[in-house]
C-alpha cells in the first residue's frame, strides 16, 4: 500500500513535466533543428492588424497513458488487495485517469498567440498565425515574412 501511495505521488508529480516538455514553440523565433541551413524565402509587407487567438494545446497519448496509471494505481489502493473491488478501483481509476491525464496535457500544452494580418508588397494578403513571443507588432510597420514553402514566420 505504501509503495503504491509513493509511486502515485511520484506520477502526479512527473506527469506535468513529461507533458510540458512536449510543447513546441511557434513564435516567429523559433526554428525546428530541421530548419537550420535550409534556404528560406523573404518577403516584405506592411501589418494591416494584430489580433489574439488561442493555439490549441497538443493530445499524445503521453498526457492520457500517465493519467492512467497514476489512476489505475489510485483506484487499486481503494479495495482490499486481491479483492473484486480492487480491481473494479484499478479499471475505473485508469479510465477516469487517462480522461484527466489527456485533458491535463491539453491545458498545459496551450499557448496564446496572434493573428497577423499583412499587405504584401506587391499586392495582396497574408494572415499568418504564431505563438505570441512578446513582440508587440503594430500596424503599419514593415515586416518580414521568411517562408520555406510550409512554414511562414512574421519578424521584424
Amino acid at each position: 500500500m505504501k509503495k503504491r501511495s509513493i509511486l502515485a505521488v511520484t506520477l502526479l508529480c512527473v506527469t506535468p513535466l513529461l507533458v510540458g516538455g512536449c510543447a513546441s514553440n511557434l513564435g516567429g523565433d523559433d526554428y525546428s533543428r530541421g530548419e537550420a541551413r535550409r534556404v528560406m524565402r523573404v518577403r516584405f509587407a506592411t501589418i494591416e492588424s494584430v489580433r489574439p487567438v488561442n493555439l490549441g494545446g497538443t493530445r499524445s497519448p503521453v498526457g492520457s497513458m500517465a493519467g492512467a496509471v497514476v489512476g489505475g494505481v489510485i483506484g487499486s489502493s481503494l479495495g482490499g488487495r486481491g479483492s473484486a473491488s480492487s480491481a473494479v478501483g484499478t479499471v475505473i481509476g485508469a479510465v477516469a485517469g487517462g480522461v484527466g491525464g489527456a485533458a491535463l496535457e491539453e491545458t498545459a500544452t496551450r499557448r496564446q498567440g496572434v493573428e497577423i494580418t499583412v499587405q504584401l508588397d506587391r499586392a495582396g494578403y497574408l494572415a499568418i498565425v504564431q505563438e505570441d513571443n512578446g513582440e508587440d507588432f503594430q500596424p503599419g510597420e514593415q515586416v518580414r515574412l521568411v517562408e520555406d514553402g510550409e512554414t511562414t514566420r512574421v519578424t521584424r
